[in-house]
């Protein structure tokens, strides 16, 4: 570092005096923390296991194993270190009029809508993959995670099937009008578990916003990033992301706590589903109406 006299031609004295700045924080030198290099050894670990993370779930992934680091320490080593996530580009935000939309018709308790869609991609070779994603809008917790080759309306309804054994019946499910949610095989049966429809105006998916998000993060972060050979093979990376989504990963709508976490804060503040559990009458009578 040049000396003030070198690069201005006056002293340090008049300089510092000029600037009103006292000497000694201008001699100060810097002090990095012991623990900075095991600290930064970490935070490279992380990204690289988790590439499309930034800074602030970074931080809370090292909050959670018990690192002591407030977040802008972080968000000065991530700068310092080159780290950097390309933003993705934001669309326009629109409520749209219908009253089913996620903007108008909230999620008020755990079980209370949950969120359901189709998203494509392909296998290695070209064939059709065809996901069905299942989401609790409050707790933001995936149920479900299904990729296949052609999921039609029966297979929607076996998912829902294992999915009231497990978690109980919801009282609302939100989705677009696509053929496979408006068969009428399907809708009969739900209505008959008392689950309500809340499908979406045509041509508007923003009002499905719980699942279009969701689906956002899948593409980024499993779809985007994996090559599936096989049906099979992407059965079990979506069943290691869906677990990892659900507890390891923490959620900035959530206060950077996991859904598994959320979902059991809401279960011990009284907040938990309000729906039909798996073992009353109407639920068993539409389980063995389906012949399972």
């Amino acid at each position: 570092m040049q000396r003030v006299e070198e690069v201005l031609g006056v002293s340090e004295r008049r300089a510092c005096r000029a600037v009103d700045q006292p000497r000694s924080t201008h001699r100060y030198p810097v002090r990095r923390p012991e623990d900075e290099g095991r600290l930064v050894s970490r935070m490279l670990a992380l990204v690289r296991q988790h590439p499309r993370y930034g800074y602030r779930r970074i931080w809370a992934l090292l909050r959670r194993e018990g690192w002591r680091v407030n977040r802008k320490r972080v968000y000065r080593l991530w700068r310092r270190e080159g780290l950097k996530v390309p933003r993705k580009a934001r669309k326009r935000r629109r409520l749209g009029c219908s009253a089913n939309g996620c903007a108008r018709f909230r999620p008020v308790h755990k079980d209370h809508v949950w969120a359901w869609d189709f998203i494509h991609d392909r296998t290695e070779g070209g064939g059709p993959l065809k996901w069905l994603t299942i989401v609790d809008e409050y707790t933001r917790e995936c149920l479900s995670l299904e990729p296949g080759r052609n999921l039609r309306a029966v297979d929607v309804q076996a998912t829902l099937i294992r999915l009231f054994r497990e978690r109980g019946v919801p009282g609302h499910i939100r989705s677009d009008n696509g053929p496979e949610f408006i068969a009428r095989a399907l809708r009969t049966w739900l209505e008959r578990a008392s689950v309500k429809t809340l499908y979406v105006e045509a041509g508007a998916p923003w009002e499905n916003g719980y699942a279009e998000a969701f689906q956002s993060r899948l593409r980024d972060e499993l779809l985007n990033a994996e090559v599936f050979g096989s049906v099979r093979g992407a059965q079990a990376l979506a069943a290691m992301w869906k677990e990892a989504y659900n507890h390891e990963r923490p959620h900035s709508a959530l206060g950077y706590r996991t859904p598994s976490e959320f979902a059991a804060a809401c279960a011990a503040s009284g907040l938990g589903s309000l729906g039909l559990p798996p073992h009353t009458p109407l639920a068993q009578e539409t389980l063995i109406a389906t012949g399972t």
